[in-house]
């Protein structure tokens, strides 16, 4: 069996279906024809209890139903292994559509399930979901990342889809560098960009907030080279702008990243200014977002370029899009992207709308 509803995460212009199950099986999807499996160079993978399969958009999108199919194992050999009859699962899928689009934005739950899911429920059903980092309150172990899953269970139930982003506290633990493995990426990069409907996305990662060197991490960190493999990333969707932000159809261009990098904070969370700087003038001169979506300082703010809090060159405006208070309340935030203006709603887990804003685009 199952233990969540399937996560559908939307990476470049497929999805990542997530599953999880509560005993060794093999797990494929079957979208009309077509069989998607989860192997590794032809060997099917059971040992994890965690699946990914990658299917493409346009197969999904024009379906609008997937079956997940679990084997459970009786036991796996050299020769004859047992396993059981298939368990079918069905799912229906909807798509983002060009009017309107409407997601939900989560990030610093630090493995608060209950109160995020109903700050997300007093908003109403979305057409995508946003978790935007620090979701488990670390990585020390690999039940943490199953606070990723149930969240995305219980507000998606598997039917719509799900963009996540890195934060920095998914980099502490020793399962940390096994996260990979449990959430969608891009050839093992945890930054890529993605197409939902009219909009397209560029999800960044700033690593950790302190310098590497920092005795905090106790030399389990590299994320300076990291964040110049980054920029070189930034810089080939620049090139490839044509089949990314340029492409057909795209009305809205928003950037998804936990850590709001446009601003210098205090000592010694002051890092990486020239890196920084560039990634804030790429994006300005050449890609143009309407919106960047942000968490980490667990304060709600809206952020203009020329304000204060603007240190680096915003390209754009910045939303820290969600609030907690050790684990007293918890505030997100819905989007909703018109033709003319982008609607921010924040919303709390005591079911209560805390402020909407209209803003122009």
């Amino acid at each position: 069996m199952l233990k969540f509803h399937p996560g559908v995460y939307a990476v470049g212009k497929n999805y990542q279906i997530i599953i999880t199950t509560k005993t060794e099986s093999f797990v494929s999807v079957k979208i009309e024809n077509n069989l998607y499996v989860d192997d590794s160079n032809g060997i099917l993978k059971s040992s994890s209890g965690t699946h990914t399969i990658e299917v493409p958009q346009e197969v999904l999108n024009s379906s609008g139903h997937y079956t997940v199919i679990e084997k459970k194992i009786i036991k796996r050999l050299p020769y004859f292994s047992r396993t059981e009859d298939d368990i079918y699962f069905e799912y229906d899928f909807k798509p983002v559509t060009e009017d309107n689009p409407k997601c939900y934005h989560i990030a610093d739950a630090h493995n608060e399930k209950i109160k995020t899911v109903n700050a997300a429920l007093a908003y109403g059903k979305p057409d995508f979901l946003i978790l935007n980092g620090d979701i488990p309150e670390d990585s020390g172990q690999i039940s943490n990342f199953y606070t990723i899953f149930e969240i995305v269970s219980n507000i998606t139930e598997g039917n719509i889809p799900t963009v996540f982003t890195r934060g920095n506290h998914d980099l502490r633990g020793n399962c940390a560098e096994k996260i990979v493995d449990y959430t969608p990426n891009m050839n093992g990069n945890s930054y890529y960009s993605f197409r939902l409907g009219n909009i397209w996305g560029l999800c960044l990662d700033c690593g950790e907030d302190k310098p590497d060197d920092n005795e905090e991490y106790g030399h389990t960190v590299a994320c300076h080279q990291f964040r110049v493999k980054e920029t070189e990333y930034i810089k080939h969707i620049i090139e490839n702008r044509a089949n990314e932000y340029d492409e057909t159809g795209v009305r809205h261009k928003i950037i998804v990243v936990h850590s709001p990098f446009t601003h210098e904070f205090e000592k010694p969370f002051d890092i990486e200014k020239d890196i920084f700087t560039e990634w804030c003038r790429l994006l300005k001169e050449f890609i143009k977002p309407e919106i960047m979506i942000c968490g980490h300082t667990h304060k709600l703010g809206i952020y203009e370029p020329g304000c204060d809090y603007d240190t680096y060159g915003q390209p754009c405006t910045v939303v820290v899009a969600s609030e907690t208070e050790k684990k007293k309340h918890f505030t997100g935030t819905g989007f909703e992207f018109g033709n003319d203006e982008i609607k921010i709603t924040f919303t709390n887990n005591r079911g209560d709308i805390v402020d909407s804003i209209s803003m122009k685009i």
